[in-house]
């Protein structure tokens, strides 16, 4: 359904959509016409397959969107060790998951982070941080630089995808 404020974004929130845009198209694009096989490949010395970062990224945008409605209640508690294997575990493709289902959730996930970017009131909106190794105690994020955090991840991940793939079968993002 195309709504009328859909087509009238315009200024940063235009800007923050593009941007995700073009970072999700270039992730998905590293996918194209691979196997589940292939999707679940290391290709490298490292852990990462092309599944498992789609699997990743869909994860961390549907959690950090939760964080900018909800706050730090969305987050997982890093107090417990069962955090940090369930994160391991979204690096990577499991039995009985496709390549299409990673592809189906993540297109779900980014329309309903579209939405929030396209509806949300305030882009100052903020929350405290939840408790984590890696956030500063105390730390306030709002929902423009929590989505600036989306961008970036989705793009950075993009790139991890992008060597995983030449390394499958010679191809390539870009270039």
């Amino acid at each position: 359904m195309v709504t009328t404020l859909q087509n009238t974004v315009t200024g940063e929130r235009a800007d923050l959509l593009a941007s995700l845009g073009q970072a999700r198209f270039f992730l998905r694009f590293t996918a194209r016409e691979l196997t589940d096989e292939q999707a679940a490949t290391r290709s490298t010395v490292s852990e990462l397959c092309i599944g498992g970062l789609i699997k990743h990224v869909t994860a961390g945008e549907r959690q950090w969107t939760r964080f900018i409605v909800e706050g730090a209640s969305a987050m997982p508690s890093f107090d417990d060790p069962a955090t940090y294997e369930t994160h391991a575990t979204g690096f990577r493709m499991l039995p009985g998951e496709t390549l299409a289902g990673l592809l189906a959730e993540y297109e779900e996930v980014a329309r309903r982070t579209d939405e929030l970017v396209r509806t949300l009131p305030d882009l100052d909106a903020d929350h405290e941080l939840p408790p984590a190794p890696w956030f500063e105690p105390g730390v306030r994020w709002s929902a423009r630089r929590v989505l600036q955090h989306i961008v970036a991840e989705t793009a950075q991940h993009a790139g991890h995808a992008d060597i995983v793939r030449e390394a499958i079968d010679g191809g390539k993002s870009m270039g």
